[in-house]
This record gives C-alpha cells, structure tokens and sequence, in this order.
C-alpha cells in the first residue's frame, strides 16, 4: 500500500516531527485543547456525590470509551463530578505508570457519560476549535508522541508526566476539514488491521490448545488407537490401554511433604538474593522463575533443610491455582519448598515429565480441585494429593510419549512463533500508518474507501499458517 506525500514540506524544528506540510502549522498541544489531569480517587468519601469511575484498566485496554464499560463506583465532590466528567470527543489518557511505555496510552470517548468521570492515573485533552478529538487520539497513537512522552516523563519506581511536558506537546496541525480526512482515513485503514491482528490472535490461542489436547491426550490414551482398552474406573479419564495400570499418586512416590509453615518460617527470615523459597506464584507455565527477595540466609536453610528440594523433584501448588507445578531441574538442587508448596519425591516408575504433565492437565486438575479442602480457596494436602489416580504405562511407553510429545510440541511452537512474529509486524505497520498519516508524511486528502475490500499487508498473510480441527 502506498500513498502520494504532500508537494512542498518544511522544517518542524524538532526531532519528534521531522518535516511537516509546507501548509501545516506547529503548536503545542495546549494551543488546541485544554489538558487537565483528574485528582479523584477511587475511595469512596461520605458526603461526597456517588459517580461512576472511569480508571486506567478502562483506558489501557480500550480504543473508544462508551456507555459499554462496567465502570466502577466511586464518589467524587460536586465540583470534581462537572470538571472531569467525560464528554463526547474527549480523548482522556495515562499520565503516569510503572513503566514510560504506558504513558500517554489514549482512548476516544465517543459520547457524554453523564455521571462518569475519569480517575487519579488520567488526564484528558479536549480539542478546542483548531482540532478535533478523533485527529487528537490518533496524535497520541503515533510513534512520536510516544517517543516525546518517553522522554519527558519522569520518576523511578513509578514515571509520570507533568503539567508542563503535556501542555507543550509538539504536534502539527492540518486544517479541521484535513484532519477530519485524516482520522477517516485511519479509522477505516486501522479497523482492517485490527481484524488481522485479531485472526492472528485467534490463531495462537488455537494452536496452544490443540497443542495442549495432544498432549493430554497422548499421556492418558497412549500413541496406538489400535490398541486393546479398558475402563479405567476413573470417571475423568474413561478407556485407558488395557496393559496400563491405574494407580494412586502415593504409591509412585517415596514421599510428599509440604512446605514449612506457622513458626516455622516468618516473614522475618527471608533475605535478598539468598537460596530461593518456591511458592505457587514461582511456578509459571511448568518452569520456576525464583523471587530474589523470597530467599533464606544458609542458617535459616539449615533449619529448614528437610524441606529441601532434589533435581527430578516435583513442586506442586497447594493452595490456589491446583494443578500448577514444576520439575526442579540440577540447578534448582537445594532450593527450599515454600509455604504454599507441596514437594513429592518420584519412585523409578514414573518419569518426572511424565507426571508433570498428568498432574497438571486438565482431568487431574478437576480431580484435585473436587478433592481439595477449604470453602475460600482450595487447598491441598499430602494425603489428598496422595490418593490422585494416575494412568500409568510401563516406563519404556513413557519415554516414548515424551519423544512423541516433544516433537509434535516443537511443531506448535514453530507455527505459534510464526503467528506472534506475523502479529508483531502487522502491529508495527500499524503504528507507522498512524505516524506517518498525523505528521504528513503522507497525503491522504484524496482518499475514499475502496469499493471492494482486500485483505491488508498480503504478504503477511501468506506467511500465515493455518490449522485444520
């Protein structure tokens, strides 16, 4: 797709622009639109006015505001309610964040919500006469509007951007009518991407659970449909191979013992960058990913070294997300189960992989969750966990369904990386789109909706991958 630039440029006078349209003018955001940040928490106050607050989440993940959000309840001070209450064609943004990348993240509201006002993290431009609020989203969707935000905010632990840095916002201003052609342009060219990117979203989310369902499949039915089956007296798990034997959790292990708790560790004991405690909240997507900070000094491991863990142990989540473990591989020798863990010790008969991947499919997980003691959150313990029924082939079809499954895993993730770096270019498109339409790199003046539609950015397509059921 390519588009004529305009016939005469000149100098913006900042880096962030470049060259604009020789008839462009260049302000500062403050000379189009009032820019006012909100100071209205989200703590309720009695005898305040009840309203409806519209918060960071309602901006970050959203392009337009409408009537459509659940917006939570608040109160506000009746001069706070008329001040930041949203109107048609504000485009209310963050003004602060725990990282630059989040700054200035803007969405267009595209009618009054009277009653909703926006909150304590946002900020809003409302477009005066020389701009319109649909020009002025699609300016802070552009690369360098995020760039000059980057650069100006400041903090540490949390980055901000002040008064003076939005107000003086450089931005180059078209007439209305060409700005007005503009944000047609991007609203028509930016919703076919954002279709794309939806497909190719879809798309992964597919491969990983097929992925996920030939997995599950092969560790409960094995590789051969041929073979012999039998009932497996579990109501989860249905016809196993009739050579497999169901048996409990506890008989394939030499021991399961939860992690330290009560008096044993406090909150007191813990150290930076010390031997690692692992707790549910370490375990992510089957690998243990250790907090500096939740990590004992080697006085306190002694103490607890009876909580150690070996290389081929398995950790399980007790509490929580049931279903949610690790493998602790030979680096990870020594490391202490946490509090909220569970370690079992594996016999010779059972693959550690292979029990990773039973205990956290999805038949186990519901087995665990029925089983599980606690009315507020579920909870395990050793004998709960003990009594799970494992379908369990003889050791040698294990190692060939781990072979199995590590090849066709390869497969997916292939497919699902193609798709994320198909996505990722289709989303850095996209914003070179809005960047080059808002700072006049390209004439769009001339431009009508095609009568008929084909798809955008082909050879990204082509580059897809498709999956059959």
């Amino acid at each position: 797709m390519s588009f004529p630039r305009y016939p005469e440029y000149k100098t913006s006078n900042t880096d962030f622009i470049g060259q604009v349209p020789a008839h462009w003018k260049l302000e500062r955001l403050k000379h189009c639109a009032e820019v006012f940040p909100s100071n209205v928490d989200k703590k309720s106050v009695d005898g305040q006015v009840p309203v409806k607050l519209c918060n960071y989440t309602d901006v970050y993940y959203n392009d337009t505001i409408g009537g459509e959000l659940g917006f939570m309840l608040a109160t506000a001070t009746k001069e706070q309610a008329m001040r930041f209450e949203l109107q048609q064609g504000d485009v209310v943004f963050t003004k602060d964040s725990e990282s630059a990348d989040d700054i200035g993240v803007a969405a267009y509201v595209s009618k009054r919500l009277p009653g909703v006002v926006y909150g304590y993290h946002l900020s809003i431009a409302r477009a005066n006469r020389a701009a319109i609020g649909e020009f002025l989203k699609q300016y802070f969707d552009s690369q360098e509007t995020k760039s000059y935000f980057a650069v100006s905010a400041n903090g540490l632990t949390r980055v901000g951007l002040g008064q003076y840095a939005v107000d003086n916002a450089p931005i180059a201003l078209p007439t209305v009518d060409e700005q007005t052609q503009i944000a047609r342009f991007l609203e028509h060219e930016t919703a076919k991407i954002d279709a794309l990117i939806r497909e190719q979203e879809r798309l992964i989310a597919l491969l990983q659970e097929k992925r996920q369902a030939v997995i599950s499949h092969a560790v409960t039915k094995g590789l051969d449909p041929n073979m012999p089956t039998k009932d497996s007296g579990v109501e989860w798990l249905g016809e196993v191979p009739e050579h497999w034997i169901i048996s409990q959790l506890k008989f394939n292990t030499l021991d399961i013992q939860t992690g330290p708790f009560g008096s044993q560790l406090h909150a007191e004991d813990y150290v930076e960058d010390g031997i690692p405690l692992i707790n549910p909240a370490h375990m992510i997507d089957g690998l243990i990913v250790p907090d500096p900070q939740v990590s004992v000094d080697d006085a306190t491991w002694l103490r607890l070294k009876r909580h150690s863990l070996a290389a081929g142990d398995l950790i399980l989540a007790r509490r929580g997300e049931l279903g949610r473990c690790a493998i602790i591989s030979e680096e990870q020798d020594g490391w202490l189960c946490g509090t909220g863990s569970l370690k079992a010790k594996l016999t010779s008969q059972i693959e550690p992989e292979y029990a990773y991947l039973l205990i956290s499919s999805k038949g186990v997980v519901s087995e665990l969750s029925l089983e599980s003691k606690g009315s507020t959150m579920q909870n395990l313990n050793t004998e709960t966990l003990g009594r799970v029924k494992l379908p369990m082939p003889p050791l040698w079809e294990q190692k060939l369904i781990l072979d199995y499954i590590h090849e066709v895993s390869g497969q997916y993730a292939t497919l699902v990386s193609t798709a994320q770096s198909a996505n990722k270019l289709i989303t850095e498109r996209r914003s070179a789109l809005i960047s080059a339409a808002v700072t006049g790199k390209i004439d769009v003046r001339g431009w009508q909706p095609p009568a008929e539609e084909s798809a955008f950015f082909p050879e990204v397509l082509e580059a897809g991958v498709e999956v059959t059921a």
